[in-house]
């Protein structure tokens, strides 16, 4: 077993190598500093609690995050969606995430994504986020979209880390270089069927609120890692999962963590 501090200053490194960008929730690629706030990376190393399932004064996010999964019994990837909301649901404050965020929000993005073998998102997220190429080697972002409205100049799809998850029927995007496509479904992505073919184990689901309705009326989502921030923020905002069907899916608590009055939360899908 390594020394608690040196376990915790490996983690730093690991996590730490990304960028985390001003205006968006998702951290980037490059290898520079950070925002200011990650001059106070120490503190939150150590004041990160874990409240339940038993209390733990200093959490290692890597390890909390990064647990191992399996091949879902039916052969895709166990899929984990990953959001932050307020304490009364939204998901967005004029229409950006990242003022629901905070530090050690960004970390825990960096800590799944580092436990991921692909990013899943929605068509709007990634204008919306400008999504860069992740820091982690060979982990890739899958955009889910009917119609390929997307700039396809921009570093996510230019680097090759970009691809898109589409309909079998969609046309082909119109850009001057090859971009891998998954197709399945007609009309509209069957996400069972494109979810099961990509390879690994663990599939990062980072949105938008439209994309999860449909995973989670799909029955794909296998875990929730949910930031709650602390304020409410009133408004018509979008929500978790804005027009899902009514549907009952029953899922258990597996951790809450809890910083600077912000609660992470992991819960499992019940099994039983």
């Amino acid at each position: 077993m390594k020394p608690f501090l040196f376990r915790r200053c490996s983690y730093f490194k690991a996590c730490h190598s990304q960028k985390l960008t001003v205006d968006s929730r998702q951290p980037t690629a490059d290898n520079q500093p950070g925002n200011q706030n990650l001059n106070f990376w120490w503190l939150r190393l150590f004041a990160v609690h874990q409240l339940l399932p038993s209390f733990n004064s200093a959490v290692n996010l890597r390890e909390a995050y990064g647990v191992a999964r399996q091949r879902h019994e039916s052969g895709r990837p166990t899929i984990g969606l990953c959001m932050v909301m307020s304490i009364d649901g939204s998901t967005v404050v004029e229409g950006r995430s990242t003022l629901l965020s905070n530090p050690t929000d960004r970390d825990v993005i960096i800590a799944l994504r580092a436990a991921a073998d692909t990013i899943v998102v929605g068509a709007g997220t990634i204008r919306e986020q400008m999504y860069t190429p992740p820091g982690k080697l060979g982990l890739r972002v899958g955009v889910v979209t009917r119609t390929a409205n997307l700039d396809f100049e921009s570093p996510l799809f230019r680097s090759g880390s970009g691809f898109l998850i589409m309909p079998q029927d969609a046309k082909k995007p119109d850009c001057d270089f090859e971009i891998e496509i998954i197709r399945a479904g007609q009309g509209d992505v069957d996400l069972q069927n494109a979810m099961s073919q990509l390879p690994g184990n663990f599939i990062q689901l980072e949105g938008g609120p439209m994309l999860n309705a449909s995973m989670f009326a799909a029955n794909l989502v296998d875990e929730i890692n949910l930031t709650i921030s602390p304020m409410v923020t009133g408004a018509d905002s979008p929500r978790l999962s804005n027009g899902a069907p009514a549907l009952h899916r029953d899922y258990e608590v597996a951790h809450v963590l809890e910083h600077d009055g912000f609660l992470f939360i992991r819960y499992l899908r019940k099994t039983s």
